[in-house]
């Protein structure tokens, strides 16, 4: 299985917002270091500060939050989404956009991972 994994500022809250709100089930927890969650064949590894991957690399840079990598989850109705996660306070950094292949937006996770939600258009 692919796993995507994603530095986080804290790990109960990102796998909270990532269960309740987006339908992740948490297979596994490791105190604050770090948990595992699945949606569909993908697996998110979320990272606290205290994990191994949030470590200083050698010239002294740490892995931080946010960036423009991001999943993207396909959705079934993409407005009632949103709405359903703005009235629970997640930050948009964009409305929905129409594509070639679908409508989506931006909304950004706890620590400010950027999440793609995707709707593809109806053939």
């Amino acid at each position: 299985m692919a796993a995507i994994r994603y530095i986080v500022d804290d790990v109960d809250v990102a796998a909270d917002f990532y269960a309740r709100l987006l339908g992740f089930t948490v297979l596994r927890k490791y105190g604050p270091a770090m948990a595992i969650l699945e949606r569909d064949g993908l697996a998110l590894w979320l990272a606290g500060p205290l994990a191994s991957a949030s470590r200083p690399l050698p010239d002294g840079r740490r892995p931080v939050p946010g960036g423009w990598n991001r999943m993207v989850l396909e959705v079934g109705d993409l407005p009632r989404l949103v709405s359903d996660l703005a009235e629970a306070g997640v930050t948009f950094l964009q409305g929905i956009v129409d594509g070639p292949g679908g409508r989506q937006t931006l909304c950004t996770d706890p620590a400010g991972n950027v999440v793609e939600l995707f709707q593809a258009h109806s053939n």
